[in-house]
This record gives C-alpha cells, structure tokens and sequence, in this order.
C-alpha cells in the first residue's frame, strides 16, 4: 500500500492527486499544482492568459496549452477513481493503511504548546491554511481555546503532579464553540486543524472533497502545518537544495534560482544529516567523556601538587630550622671560644701587670736611693755608698725586657678572626637540587675495535652528577630516536659509570649502534643526544686449510703467491682443488653487519677477489656457481662473475688496491678502487647463509688487510638498486667468448 501511496502523489504538493491532469506527456499533476506553476511565470507585462506552455515537473517535457489553458488539458479520470477507492480504504479501520502512517502519540507537554501555536492561528495563519483547504478555522474559536488554555494552566496547581501531566497531554479542539473545546479525537493534516468526535463529523463527511483529507491521532498545530518556502508564498517546502544547502520548494526547482542546482528529498536529507549528526554526537560524548577524565586527572594532579607543595614546604621549614639550629650551636661554641681566650689572655695581661707593678715599686726604690747618692758632695762617702747603687742600676736597666708585655693589645684576637663569607655564599645559594644538564657524547674521542666501542662524553654538571648510565642498542635505520628509545626491550643498560667514558665488550663486528648517555643525581636524570657509534669490520686472516696446494701462505696468513712447486699439502674437502683454482679463503664466515677489507694487489694482473657460500664448489674458478660472487682481473680486462655470467666493468689499469664492502644486513656486495676512492661495482644479493671472503690468483701475490674502519667515500656512495639489478639482469645467459678463453690461459 505505501508503493501505491508514493505512486498517487503529485510530485509537486505530494499529497494524493487531487482533480488530477494527464499530461501529454503522461504524467500526471493537481490542477492546482498546474495553475500554481503557470501564476509563478506570470508578470506584470506577461499575465495568466498569455502563458501557453510549461513543462512537467518529473520529466521536463514542454506541455503546449491552447486557447483553453489547463481547461485544454485532459482529466485523469481513472486515476482519480483509483485515489477515491483508495482513500476509502484507508478510512474503513483502525489497521488501514492511513492509521499506519499515524504519527506517533505525543511525548511531552501540549498545553502551553497549543496555547502559542493557537495563538497564531488567531492571527490569521490558522485561517489561511483552512481556507486552502475548505474547512474554517475562525479566530473566535482560537480566542476561546487560547482562554481555556490558559484556564487550564492556572489551574493545574490545584491538582496533583500525575493529574497535570494528564491534562498536559491533551489536545482541544480547535472547532468547538464552547468554552472550554472538547478534547480532539483527530487531526486533519490537510485542514490543519484539530476535532472533536462531533465537530469531525460536522466539517468532515464521507463524500467529496472530504474524503481525500488525510486524518491522524491528534498532535499540535505546530507539528502538522510544516514550513513554508521564503521565496513562494504559502508553498510548503519539499526539497533540499544541495548546492545553497537550504529548503526549497517544488517551484524553487521548477522555475527558480534552484533550477539548475542538485536537489534531494527530505527524507534523504534528513536520514544523512541525522547520521552525521549522530556521528558527530557520537563523537562530541567520547570527547566530553575524554575531557572529564582529563579534567578528573588534571584535579588529582592539582591535589597531588597540594600535597607535594605542603611536603615540600615542611620539609623546607625542616632544613632551615636545621641550620638555623647548627648555626646557633655553632655561635654558642665559638663564643664559649672567644670568652675562654678573653679569660686567658686578661689573665695572663693580669699577671703581666703585677709584675709591671712590682718592677715599678722596685724601680721607684732605686731611683730614689740613686738620687740621695747624687746629693752627696763627700767624695769618699759617694765612692763608698754609690758604687753599690750603681751596680743595682745597671741591673735594673739591662732587665727592663721584662716590663714589656707578651700580648700586643691591638692584634690579641688573629687567632679568632670571623670570616663566614664562603659559608654566606653557600647559604646564599640555596635552591631545589635539579636533574644534571644532558651530557654530550664526544664523537671525536670515541674508538672502537671490531667488538668494542669505547664512548667518551662531557658533563656542564660534572660536581653535581652521581652517576651515569650508559644505553645502547643495535642501529636498525630507525629515524624516530624517541620510538626506538621507548622499546627498552631492545636496549643494554650499563648503570652506575663513575667516570666521563666507558668501553663496551662483546659487540658484533661491522655493526653500527645507538648510544644513549644518562646523567643521575637524586633530583632526577637527563639523556645525552643519541650518538651512533660503528664497531670496525670482522678482521680475518687467510685459512691454510682451504689454500690451493700450488699457493704459498706467509708467516701470518696475509699474504698468498702463486707457487708451482708448493705441492706439499694434504687433500681436505675445503681445500681449494681444481685445475686452475687457485684459490684460498678466510677463516672467518659472515652473517651480520657491515665489513670493509682491502685486498694489496701488487704486479698481479690475474685475480679473482669476492665472498661465496661454504658450499661454493671448490674444483671451479670463483663466480661459476650461484654460490659465488667475485670480481675477476685477467690482463687489461676487468668484469663481475657470478654464476656462469659476466659483465665487463670499467677500472683502472694502475689498480693496486681493492676496496671490498660486505654490507650483510643491507644484501649487498661492492668493490672501489681505494687509490681513487672510485666505485666500480655493486652485487645485489639476498643473503640465504653466511660468506666466507675469498681469493683467487693465477700470477704474482696479493696481500689482505682486514677489520678496518668502513672509509668516508665509502660511506658517502650512494647507489640506484633499481638501476644495478637491471645491469644484473642484462648480464649474458651464456659464457661469453672471453670466459672461455680464460679456460685456456692457463
């Protein structure tokens, strides 16, 4: 029944055809809704008569009027019975398919709701919507339901709450004339209007027009009349313009400005915009739910910093007391210190002054003796009396020392002299202890062997550091330091350093590494910047075991020649043995890191340098095999070989020394010219096993030196992967001429 509904709605007012045309076209369209579009192209230089054509609103086909206008058009009769029969339908139960397009029971208080909207109509737009439609609603009867109203609402406080939210939820009739309206049964969608049992049956008879009036549970004016167009008057809107994103009407899209823009239904409208909106609710709770847990733990931190702060400021008024306590202390025994020397010093100064004084007396004694001596005249009496005198004199005079005090008055106190200005300065300086500054790691000082790293750093805070702590972990290529930093997983920890530098043991040969250096005290600790740091290659001698028994090793196992008459070794399955392949290869297999070695090549003008699986077949020249990778001099002719396939490649013939790079974690294997720092060739290689470098020659000697440091030109080249695996690939499937006559140089 809902597909048949949607197929008797006219597409411009959509409700159920009503007096409906047949279009040329087809099509089928409300007389009114006709004449509506034909008034919307009138003017006043263009009036209603004048318009001759117009086009249908669901396929756009030009419909040409004659003299007659709309009247010229035919009538859709049996589209109209079909709407009738229909509409009867609809009316002859509660389960019909009207009764379920019912709008839903109202959920909240009417009353105030009705009194506004009621108000309204008795302002005309009540009036306008039922006259559209036949059935009057008079502004008297509006008046009167607005008074019941608010009679209503003055006295709902004489009733209990569950008695108002009954009388709350009723809808008055807005066609009663008595006061108060009777309590509405139906509302008409189509009038706009609500009724009572006995003013529907009054207005609504079961014949024409009537019959086509949509009725539904009673619900307020306010939720049935809808909205109207801004720019038609009196045109419900029934669109949704994408482009201006606004509500238009059928006209707006017809013959307005929306003309050419994207339109969509309501209902389409609605259901994304209400999907959106809940989407973004949705969201806007999870974030509200986000902020108060923020907020709840911005609280506790700020409680916790209450907590802190009174701790703190205990503890502060603690070490002050503390030292204010000392200090006293202090001042009580240097003052006992000073009172103690005041009472030794006045003492001895006491004892000094007796004698002082008792000199004095004595000295008084004599000088009045000495003085009645020089009065006598009598020169015997004087020589008998004064010789006595004078001895005593003299003696008096030659221990004057003693009448001189041992204590200067002016300096008694240097020994007890106050100075506490470095003291006052300490004071002067006290404040929170804070982390140590971030140490730096000193590059330029850093060593490292093939399976050490000795780090060094500096401190600004060297005085206030109790102790360092040392992280590193294998450099993998990762750029974000702070996430490779949080996987402590992957991290040596070496706590406790008391010194600016360390050296670490046991590290992988050709490995590159992250440093971290963490500088501790008891406020906290600070890291260093990350340093990455390189271990040098694996260093490796050649193997006696595996040398070609026409090859002669020297002393240390550095140095291979060529030897025809050195027959005197056994047969071992490793042993190089071929016709022609002279060989020998390290005592050493690769699988990690990044190795450097270079090869010393003399006057040899016949080599062959590169690494190979310890299955690599020991009865054929190095690079025949998919096991080996080599890069092979024979005279003036320089190539790459790896299995059975060659490629010449561009060197020097004044090469004497041949860098190798074994980059094991990167798969690859390259050669330069360490004279020049020239790159001559990069292998691509997917390493499945451990490499053993090896070497072959066919004239002179060569010498190796290996676990050295990876050389900056080295470093610094960058190659095209792409580029060199498509040189890889051009590589000819078959020997070429110039490998087979190798085969025959020997």
């Amino acid at each position: 029944m809902e597909t048949l509904e949607s197929e008797l709605t006219c597409p411009i007012c959509l409700e159920l055809f009503e007096d409906p045309l047949l279009l040329p076209c087809a099509h089928s369209l409300c007389f009114n809704c006709a004449h509506r579009i034909l008034v919307s192209h009138c003017s006043t230089s263009k009036p209603l008569e004048s318009i001759s054509a117009f086009q249908c609103p669901t396929c756009r086909y030009v419909i040409t009027l004659n003299h007659r206008g709309l009247e010229g058009l035919k009538r859709n009769v049996t589209l109209q019975n079909i709407i009738d029969r229909f509409q009867k339908a609809s009316l002859s139960g509660p389960n019909s398919p009207t009764e379920s397009r019912r709008l839903p029971p109202p959920q909240w208080p009417y009353t105030a709701t009705i009194s506004g909207t009621i108000g309204t109509l008795g302002g005309g737009s009540g009036t306008s919507g039922s006259t559209a439609r036949g059935s009057p609603a008079t502004s008297s009867h509006s008046h009167s339901l607005v008074n019941h109203s608010n009679h209503t609402n003055h006295n709902n406080a004489n009733h209990s709450p569950a008695v108002i939210a009954k009388m709350d939820y009723r809808i008055s009739c807005q066609f009663c004339e008595q006061d108060p309206p009777r309590e509405a049964v139906k509302t008409c969608v189509t009038c706009e209007v609500s009724y009572c049992d006995r003013c529907l049956r009054a207005t609504h008879p079961n014949k024409k027009p009537f019959t086509s009036h949509r009725l539904v549970e009673p619900v307020p004016h306010t939720h049935i009349r809808g909205l109207t167009c801004m720019e038609h008057e009196n045109e419900k809107v029934n669109m949704y313009c994408m482009v201006d994103d606004q509500l238009i009407c059928a006209l707006c899209k017809l013959v307005g400005r929306h003309r050419e823009h994207q339109v969509c239904s309501l209902t389409e409208r609605f259901d994304k915009l209400k999907q959106t909106l809940e989407n973004n609710l949705t969201n806007l709770v999870k974030r509200n739910s986000e902020l108060e847990n923020q907020m709840a733990k911005l609280i506790q931190i700020c409680q916790q910093v209450e907590v802190n702060t009174a701790m703190h400021e205990t503890k502060l008024v603690e070490e002050c007391d503390e030292l204010v306590e000392i200090i006293r202390q202090r001042k009580q025994v240097i003052a006992v210190k000073i009172k103690e020397s005041k009472v030794m010093k006045l003492r001895k100064l006491a004892q000094q002054i007796a004698n002082c004084r008792q000199c004095l007396e004595r000295s008084s004694a004599l000088i009045t003796q000495a003085e009645q001596s020089l009065k006598e005249n009598d020169h015997a009496r004087f020589l008998q009396t004064a010789r006595n005198v004078a001895e005593r004199v003299a003696m008096a005079t030659a221990s004057s020392q003693v009448l001189i005090p041992d204590v200067n008055l002016n300096e008694a106190f240097d020994n007890f002299a106050l100075d506490f200005s470095r003291e006052k300065k300490i004071l002067e300086g006290l404040d929170y202890l804070t982390a140590p500054n971030p140490p730096s790691i000193r590059e330029e000082l850093c060593t490292a062997s093939h399976d050490t790293i000795t780090v060094h750093w500096t401190s600004e805070d060297e005085f206030s550091v109790t102790s360092y702590e040392l992280q590193y972990t294998i450099y993998t290529g990762q750029t974000n330091f702070i996430s490779l930093y949080n996987s402590a997983d992957s991290w040596m920890i070496v706590p406790n350093i008391k010194q600016n530098h360390y050296t670490v043991h046991g590290l992988q040969s050709g490995t590159r590494y992250i440093f971290f250096v963490k500088a501790i005290n008891q406020a906290g600790s600070r890291n260093s910047e990350p340093a990455r740091l390189k271990t040098n290659s694996q260093p490796f001698k050649l193997d006696p075991k595996t040398a070609h028994k026409k090859l002669r090793l020297s002393n240390d196992c550095l140095t291979m020649e060529k030897d025809e008459s050195s027959l005197k070794k056994s047969h071992t399955p490793e042993r190089f043995s071929g016709t022609g392949s002279y060989g020998s290869a390290g005592n050493v297999f690769i699988d990690s890191g990044c190795h450097y070695w270079e090869v010393l090549l003399g006057a040899s003008t016949w080599y062959a340098i590169g690494v190979a699986y310890k299955s690599a077949p020991k009865n054929e020249w190095s690079g025949k095999n998919s096991s080996s990778w080599v890069f092979s001099r024979c005279n003036n002719n320089f190539m790459v070989r790896h299995d059975g396939k060659e490629m010449l490649v561009e060197a020097s013939l004044q090469l004497r020394r041949l860098g190798v790079l074994l980059d094991y974690d990167n798969n690859s294997l390259s050669f330069y010219d360490a004279m020049s720092s020239q790159h001559i060739h990069t292998f691509e290689i997917s390493f499945l096993l451990p490499v053993v470098p090896t070497f072959m020659i066919w004239n002179k000697s060569v010498m190796i030196l290996s676990g050295l440091p990876v050389p900056d030109f080295v470093e610094g080249t960058s190659l095209d992967h792409q580029e060199q695996q498509q040189q890889q690939m051009g590589l000819c499937r078959q020997e070429s001429p110039y490998l087979t006559g190798m085969k025959n140089c020997h």
